[in-house]
């Protein structure tokens, strides 16, 4: 059986050079689990969006295999 691990990480950094000040480049993985099935990693995923704005770096959770 697949496990994965579940993890955020922001998609945008300051950089005052760039358009509006964001410069495109994944962050630091935080997980949040790991080695859990596919249908844990979906809804932690799930939890996770619907308790956190991405916000300006737009910090979002994602999930991979383990």
């Amino acid at each position: 059986m697949k496990t994965y691990d579940v993890f955020t990480r922001t998609w945008w950094c300051e950089n005052p050079a760039w358009p509006n000040g964001l410069e495109p480049r994944a962050g630091e993985k935080h997980y949040l689990a790991r080695g859990v099935s596919e249908t844990e990693a979906r809804e932690t995923c799930a939890e996770h969006r619907a308790e956190h704005e991405p916000g300006r770096l737009s910090l979002k959770a994602e999930y991979e295999e383990a």
